[in-house]
């Protein structure tokens, strides 16, 4: 086997089969750091009640769902309340747009056949797919999942939706800050030759703390010149790109040993 990772070291974002990450980088002849920062993502059951009363009550012309988990958590808070009906009926009289096959499937396991269907699994590829749609003064539903999505608020407001109205059934506490601290020394210090993200969240959690801190720039500009940014896949590559990392390494299978072994294979090619 290579040994493309000899003398490399690198930072896994990640919180979960960390030692399974750490195990294949090793074995790749380097050595890594668990750097978490993806923080904690939680059912915000509070939240969808009022949430659901408001998308009855301003009936949205179009229904933009961007999980499948998200799906069936928003129409569980729904049966609860004795609405699920209601609010299907709803879905099947607007027009519905969704990113992603377990949303594509979610939809269809309501008897919902969406207008509009990405062509990449990503965002973007979303938003190619919308550009065609007729939203001006439209009033628009956008179930996200832990976090917001500026670039699809802005998109929907650029093309003319009167109102966006943001669905978030879950919730995301942000990772611990001493841990974000310490990779962004870390990051500037030059102790990484590579950081594996492995969810978009991992990404927004890094820049939002660096941004609070005035060092985006600074971090933007290590990604740039000397940190390879690592991506175990499309979702979590167009929220680096988002963040204005240009440069990133990530597999076509996306796993997360595949992912390492591709990093290991760029190093082989590339130092």
């Amino acid at each position: 086997m290579a040994k493309g990772l000899a003398n490399k070291h690198v930072a896994v974002a990640a919180s979960r089969k960390t030692e399974e990450m750490i195990e294949i980088i090793e074995r790749q002849g380097g050595t890594a750091a668990v750097r978490s920062l993806q923080g904690t993502v939680f059912p915000a059951e509070d939240a969808l009640k009022p949430s659901i009363e408001e998308i009855l009550s301003s009936k949205p012309n179009w229904y933009i769902f961007t999980t499948g988990i998200g799906v069936k958590s928003l129409m569980g808070a729904a049966e609860e309340m004795g609405q699920k009906e209601m609010l299907t009926k709803h879905l099947k009289q607007a027009d519905v747009a969704v990113r992603g096959y377990k949303t594509f499937n979610a939809m269809k396991e309501l008897g919902v056949i969406p207008a509009v269907r990405d062509d990449d699994g990503t965002t973007r590829g979303l938003m190619r797919e919308l550009s065609g749609e007729d939203l001006e003064q439209k009033n628009v539903m956008v179930q996200l999942h832990g976090v917001r999505s500026p670039v699809l608020y802005d998109f929907l407001k650029q093309k003319g939706a009167a109102h966006v109205q943001e669905v978030l059934p879950y919730q995301h506490v942000e990772p611990d800050s001493q841990t974000v601290q310490l990779l962004c020394t870390e990051l500037k210090n030059g102790t990484y030759q590579a950081v594996c993200f492995t969810t978009a969240i991992q990404v927004h959690s890094l820049f939002r703390f660096a941004e609070k801190h005035q060092w985006a720039e600074d971090i933007r500009a290590v990604f740039a010149d000397q940190t390879t940014a690592v991506s175990v896949g499309k979702v979590t590559t167009e929220a680096l790109h988002e963040e204005g990392i240009d440069n990133v390494v990530a597999p076509e299978n996306e796993r997360m040993g595949a992912m390492i072994v591709a990093l290991s294979k760029y190093m082989e090619e590339t130092t």
